[in-house]
């Protein structure tokens, strides 16, 4: 007698997890902290990009003290260039309110996020910025686990 098969598979490799590419600019602020905090959130439930169609030279720092604060280091992270190919290899593409165009493909999720540029000011501003990413990163992750995206957590 032969096994019978799982009436449903169990989550696997072969079950790819979202992606989501935070575009900006400058890739430089308001990107990078979505993506630490998407990253940090999700862990490897998500495939976490960040873009900017004219990257900066380094990641504000304002941004980096506002995100250490809660226990994420963006330290290392490094402004990064719009491509197509990252914007094809990704499920949701979350604009931040900067008019940043990207090109658009058949069966991605598109949003755009109005949120205050932290360029030039300091952490006191960046702070508001950073909670609000925090609280649309959740109900993203929210959106995504209904939709059976993230493989890991029922």
């Amino acid at each position: 007698m032969t096994a019978s098969p799982s009436p449903s598979p169990s989550p696997s490799a072969s079950v790819p997890p979202a992606s989501v590419l935070f575009v900006c600019v400058h890739n430089a602020g308001r990107s990078q902290m979505a993506a630490g905090i998407l990253d940090h959130l999700a862990g490897d439930r998500v495939e976490v990009r960040s873009a900017g169609s004219v990257p900066g030279d380094r990641v504000n720092p304002a941004a980096v003290e506002a995100m250490k604060e809660v226990g994420i280091d963006i330290s290392a992270a490094t402004p990064k260039i719009l491509t197509t190919e990252a914007v094809q290899a990704s499920d949701y593409v979350i604009t931040m309110g900067c008019g940043d165009a990207c090109p658009v493909f058949p069966g991605k999720t598109y949003l755009d996020w109005a949120l205050d540029d932290p360029a030039g000011q300091g952490v006191e501003a960046v702070r508001p910025i950073r909670d609000e990413i925090k609280t649309r990163i959740e109900a993203l992750i929210a959106e995504i686990d209904a939709k059976g995206k993230v493989k890991g957590k029922a």
